[in-house]
């Protein structure tokens, strides 16, 4: 009976270690939340307004600029997908590489090939494991990303889209991510960056303009200088970087969250598990002083009876 006590008592002390490791795990996942929140919030308006920008461009002029027209039989797409570079985040990075293979599916479905790029090495690892093709991939900062991080990544991309896909180029590029909703809700998105499509964003502007267009008013008309394919070749770059950036950033935000969450029912099993063990200890000890009670009520019992026997 002893040593099981023993066993109980020495789950119980790796457990509660095991406690404290998840909840500082858990503080530090919520300390930075608010730093990723912050970075969110700052890079969306410039990221919404020089998409504003480049669909401007794009709308406002008869150039056929090859990042904003799409081919008639395209034939080869990019899929950017951001994992995280840590696990212990639950189902974060699992669920984003469940939206890409979806993603994946749906274009090979349309014809198209498939060139996959990954940012973290969870995603990297999954498709090592699998011995999947993978065109580039870049781990180390997406916990904490910046915009050189964000530049690093979308220079490839640009470059494939601005090469013939006869030279491995590419007519579309996609980007998959965790989207940071609340910090209950992180929700994995897919959203096709180029050629360029109106985001939700834009198409609210756009329904309201003609809106307004209906009402009379006139809608504005653009010179470009020095020309439209010009500008678009300068914007349409920046654009590509602004929405990776601002996607790094959610994504980085919703690692946090998905981690903070995954770490508080980490801690909260354990402390469950603690009282559980320390009930079955009690338990067991309580036991064991019974039966010591019994075998100190036995042997006095069975004293008394040599001794009144050798009295006779």
């Amino acid at each position: 009976m002893g040593a099981q006590l023993r066993v109980y008592k020495r789950r119980i002390r790796s457990v509660t270690a095991t406690k404290k490791i998840t909840k500082a795990m858990e503080m530090i996942a919520a300390s930075r939340i608010v730093k990723a929140q912050r970075k969110v919030a700052a890079s969306t308006p410039y990221a919404t307004e020089l998409t504003r920008a480049v669909t401007a461009v794009a709308t406002g002029s008869n150039t056929n600029h090859p990042l904003t027209t799409e081919a008639d039989t395209p034939t080869r797409a990019a899929v950017l997908l951001i994992t995280s570079d840590r696990g212990l985040a639950g189902g974060y990075s699992s669920n984003a590489i469940k939206q890409a293979d979806r993603l994946t599916e749906r274009l090979r479905g349309e014809g198209k090939e498939v060139d996959t790029y990954i940012v973290g090495r969870k995603g990297v690892a999954y498709y090592g494991f699998r011995e999947r093709k993978v065109a580039e991939s870049w781990t180390g900062f997406t916990d904490s990303p910046s915009y050189a991080d964000a530049k690093k990544v979308a220079a490839p991309l640009i470059a494939a889209v601005q090469q013939d896909t006869a030279e491995g180029g590419v007519d579309e590029l996609h980007i998959v991510f965790t989207e940071f909703v609340s910090m209950m809700t992180q929700t994995p998105v897919d959203n096709r960056m180029l050629p360029l499509s109106l985001d939700k964003g834009t198409e609210t502007e756009t329904s309201a303009a003609s809106a307004a267009g209906g009402k009379g008013e006139i809608l504005p008309l653009f010179d470009f200088e020095p020309s439209a394919e010009d500008v678009l070749d300068a914007l349409l770059p920046r654009y590509v970087e602004s929405r990776v950036y601002n996607a790094l950033l959610q994504a980085a935000a919703s690692e946090h969250a998905a981690r903070r969450r995954a770490m508080k029912s980490a801690t909260d099993n354990a402390g469950e598990l603690i009282n559980t063990l320390s009930r079955l200890a009690n338990a067991a000890r309580q036991a064991e002083i019974t039966q010591e009670i019994s075998e100190i009520v036995g042997g006095a019992s069975a004293l008394a009876d040599a001794t009144a026997g050798s009295d006779k």
